[in-house]
């Protein structure tokens, strides 16, 4: 049972969502990730606030507020208006709370789905983006945000180590701080037979507080398409590497969507390097239905070891599937 409304209020547009449904994890014969019993837990939903005008000068106030079965986010954004021809501000508010499964998940259902242990991440942070003018095939954006984050159990209290006795944090206190400066790139060509697409991003750990984490954090990923006759063939290359002071949260996780397939998040390793090739072949069987045949494989390259607080085994592991579409 759901429930959806809009609201014009003045000239601010309110959008409520919210999805009543209940034990939704057992409808889909997945176990809940932490403690739902009450009934709240199972309350997932959004509710979006939209003014074009905030103080009468085009200034855009966006609140958005989600809730789901085992995370929320909320986001307060706020944007100046300027020229088209410069880089447009927006001053932005976040909180997050998700589970931790990337790193201290377990691997479950033959690795086909990591669960949570009882971690989760609180995450606040604050700061300006700068979105560059968009060109033919280019776009840029740069950010500076301060962040406080904190692991948590099921219950909301701040906890420092996991239940093996390592820590969660690179302090090894109860959060940590840390204030970074994000660019991030993206080229994209795309026409009837072919596409190629290049993300590059790239963190850096500023030392402007005490105690603040210093890192550098870089992540590439190139995809290729093309067709072939009724077929399609699409490639892709990702990679990153991450070094300086780093906590166990911040570790490439191998497995899941938009990485190795067929296992869960974290599920194949994680690491301060990593290493993920795709390759995906889509054959039409029918009108309405196509066959596609990938193969995925990934790697820590061998960094598993230096991720702090945990011992992972190396390893690179290859899935190959087919799925009807």
């Amino acid at each position: 049972m759901g429930a959806q409304q809009s609201v014009n209020a003045g000239k601010a547009k309110v959008d409520v969502h919210v999805d009543l449904t209940h034990m939704l994890c057992e409808a889909l014969l997945l176990p809940p990730m932490r403690n739902s019993g009450a009934t709240f837990s199972q309350i997932v939903g959004r509710i979006s606030l939209k003014h074009p005008s905030l103080f009468g000068r085009s200034e855009k106030l966006d609140v958005i507020l989600d809730k789901g079965i085992n995370e929320s986010n909320a986001v307060v954004a706020f944007r100046r208006p300027r020229p088209e021809w410069l880089s447009q501000q927006s001053f932005v508010i976040q909180h997050t709370m998700t589970p931790e499964i990337a790193v201290h998940g377990f691997p479950a259902d033959n690795f086909t789905r990591s669960g949570s242990r009882g971690i989760n991440l609180s995450r606040l942070s604050l700061g300006v983006e700068l979105n560059e003018p968009a060109t033919s095939n280019w776009t840029s954006g740069t950010s500076v945000k301060f962040e406080h984050i904190r692991p948590v159990n099921n219950v909301g209290r701040s906890i420092a180590r996991d239940h093996d006795g390592f820590p969660l944090t690179c302090s090894g206190n109860l959060h940590d701080n840390m204030i970074i400066l994000k660019q991030e790139s993206g080229y994209a060509d795309v026409n009837d037979n072919s596409f190629l697409k290049v993300n590059f991003q790239m963190e850096q750990g500023l030392p402007l507080v005490p105690k603040s984490l210093t890192f550098n954090r870089v992540k590439c990923a190139i995809s290729k398409g093309i067709k072939l006759g009724p077929t399609f063939l699409v490639t892709s290359l990702t990679g990153g590497s991450i070094v300086g002071d780093m906590a166990p949260y911040q570790a490439f996780a191998i497995g899941g969507l938009g990485s190795v397939r067929g296992y869960g998040e974290g599920a194949v390793g994680a690491g301060r390097l990593c290493l993920v090739a795709n390759c995906e072949y889509t054959i039409p069987l029918a009108k309405h239905l196509e066959g596609s045949i990938f193969m995925d494989c990934g790697s820590d390259l061998g960094s598993a070891r230096h991720v702090p607080g945990k011992c992972f085994t190396s390893s690179v592991f290859l899935c190959t599937n087919f799925c009807l579409i």
